[in-house]
């Protein structure tokens, strides 16, 4: 297992110590929980959740047919 050493202010160290209190966790098991939830590469369960419940949202391919043919480009 790694170690990391961070400087914190002491306000900050404050609210890691309350926080980790408040949850019943260590203060590296806190900071490690942190850390794995926002350094995460997947989309939170929250917003997922959220994925199909607006029935008026327009997506590209219910308008393929009223997009306009691309303009010409100028050459160089």
């Amino acid at each position: 297992m790694s170690q990391i050493t961070l400087y914190l202010d002491d306000a900050t160290q404050a609210l890691v110590e309350q926080a980790a209190q408040a949850n019943g966790l260590s203060k590296s098991r806190w900071v490690a929980e942190i850390i794995r939830k926002y350094a995460a590469h997947e989309w939170p369960q929250d917003c997922l959740d959220l994925a199909g419940r607006f029935a008026d949202f327009p997506l590209r391919e219910d308008n393929l047919a009223e997009l306009s043919a691309d303009v010409p480009r100028v050459g160089f």
